[in-house]
């Protein structure tokens, strides 16, 4: 059913049916996803989050981009609060076809001059249109409209100037013989004594439309008894918003931090599932076009960090805040900006609270247990063409990246060989020993890792192992086939191995692992210092 058709017949409907005002493309979505069938577009409410008066401020064609942006992330009927017509009967004409272009439901015009002003300020002294020339408006809108569906409300305004029952039902009568689909009467007052004695007097002749927004202390039963045809809430979401946004603002200017809202608030990653952050990664996925150095990545985030305390009581080391988002969301970032977009994290503790989106998910749920190799066991299908594994707590410049995607190695480790530069040299650090020494190694050389261990008093120390490898389609291969035998041959000393415990096998294999010396520019989260650390990293 085409979305002027849902809405012909909630007006048709014999029960109550309900409209939820929006005001732009996010608060819609917000409200189709609670349930609501329609959606009010408020001129009110879209003037408002345009920062402009409700008197016709803003220009029709403003409100037109803002509605299309709401018809385009929903799929549930928008009915537009479109004021007076924005002009005469050729506007509206022209306002209708438009409307319909962009898959807008239908449209309430009401009974008052242009510029209109809101009902609510100054009602009894805003004049009334003629009769004659509104019919003329509506007949106009209805001849031309392309569907026969396409809807279009016609809202009296008598009780608002202070007219009286008599001229809103005079009114309300003309309107339909004019061809108007529905007829919303208004009200300012506190209780629905003038809308009742209205739809009581106006029996079912035509489908009646109202807003309580003052009345909205009589009880929907009321309505439902009535036999009103919708009710609309008008402008709830945007006064939420207002409020919200003023605390929130108060609350940061005066604490300078945002410890105390960030709790409190969407995330980023909510944020982006409303914007349709999903469907993009998957349409990438198809349309986008790859090469043979494009890469995967998969970002082993399945620990607590017990060495962190109390900051992960409640969520994994991988999403504790660095510059006010998760840890992951830098790390995710950095590969996304080099256009590695096909990324899986495997998750563990507190899996529920990793939930960044548009990326793929593989879990550990046997994280207390298991060591890092049993975590990348778990997604094992996604070791094939190039793919980059790094810790969901190594925080890295983007461009070791870029250098690592460009190397044709089948294994390639990310070394840094300012490790003794680090604050703290006491804590665990994945030495390594390599063909050549950073100083000894030209432009064109080549350098292989000759053993890696974290007893730095057994070799030549030439730096430290970041936690990022990299491997090849025919790496990616081999690495998978040696996990597999590894976890066959004895899976419960498996279940503890370590990277670089799979890194030495493959030495013993005799396979070449490339090293990629770095001068610092990454982070390794292990300790409170570490999160401090990372604010200015």
């Amino acid at each position: 059913m085409k979305k002027d058709q849902k809405l012909r017949e909630m007006i048709l409907s014999n029960d109550v049916r309900f409209l939820m005002e929006a005001h732009n493309g996010l608060s819609a979505k917000i409200a189709e996803e609670a349930g609501f069938e329609g959606i009010w577009a408020s001129g009110l409410s879209i003037s408002a989050q345009l920062g402009v008066r409700d008197n016709n401020e803003a220009s029709w064609t403003q409100v037109l981009e803002v509605v299309e942006f709401m018809s385009d992330a929903t799929t549930v009927p928008i009915l537009l609060d479109g004021d007076t017509g924005y002009g005469n009967f050729n506007n509206m004409r022209r306002l209708v076809r438009k409307l319909e272009q962009r898959d807008v439901a239908g449209v309430c015009i009401e009974d008052k001059l242009f510029p209109k002003t809101n009902s609510f300020i100054r009602g009894t002294a805003q004049p009334l249109a003629d009769t004659d020339e509104f019919c003329g408006k509506i007949k106009a809108g209805k001849d031309a409209q392309t569907s026969d569906n396409f809807n279009i409300v016609a809202r009296v305004e008598a009780f608002i100037a202070g007219w009286g029952l008599k001229e809103a039902l005079r009114r309300a009568e003309l309107y339909r013989q004019a061809g108007a689909d529905a007829i919303l009467i208004h009200s300012a007052l506190k209780n629905p004594s003038e809308i009742l004695e209205f739809k009581k007097e106006w029996a079912d002749r035509h489908p009646v439309v109202i807003v309580p927004t003052k009345y909205y202390t009589t009880p929907t039963e009321v309505f439902r008894e009535y036999k009103f045809s919708i009710v609309i809430w008008a402008n709830h979401l945007m006064r939420t918003a207002v409020t919200a946004m003023q605390n929130t603002a108060r609350q940061i200017y005066q604490d300078q931090n945002l410890l105390a809202v960030e709790e409190n608030i969407a995330s980023v990653s909510e944020v982006f599932r409303l914007q349709g952050e999903t469907e993009l990664a998957e349409a990438e996925k198809r349309y986008l076009p790859t090469s043979h150095t494009s890469a995967s990545a998969i970002i082993l985030a399945a620990s607590r960090g017990k060495e962190l305390g109390e900051l992960t009581d409640n969520i994994p080391k991988a999403m504790i805040p660095i510059r006010n988002k998760p840890l992951l969301a830098h790390i995710i970032e950095n590969y996304r900006e080099v256009n590695i977009k096909q990324l899986c994290v495997v998750r563990g503790y507190r899996k529920e609270q990793v939930n960044i989106p548009a990326i793929d998910y593989a879990d550990n749920d046997d994280y207390e247990t298991t060591g890092e190799v049993y975590s990348l066991f778990q997604a094992k299908e996604k070791l094939k063409g190039n793919v980059i594994v790094s810790y969901g707590d190594v925080l890295f410049k983007k461009h070791i990246l870029y250098e690592l995607s460009d190397n044709p190695g089948d294994f390639v480790i990310v070394v840094d060989y300012q490790w003794e530069k680090k604050a703290e040299l006491n804590r665990p650090m994945d030495f390594v020993q390599c063909s050549e020494p950073k100083s000894n190694v030209s432009f064109y050389n080549t350098v292989s890792l000759k053993s890696i261990g974290v007893d730095k008093s057994k070799m030549q120390v030439h730096g430290e192992w970041t936690g990022i490898l990299k491997l090849s389609a025919k790496g990616s291969e081999i690495f998978k086939k040696l996990l597999e035998d590894q976890f066959a041959k004895n899976a419960v000393e498996f279940k503890n191995f370590k990277l670089p415990d799979i890194l030495r096998s493959l030495l013993s294999s005799g396979q070449n692992i490339e090293v990629q010396y770095i001068a610092g520019d990454w982070l390794d989260v292990d300790l409170l210092d570490d999160v401090l650390a990372g604010s200015g990293f």
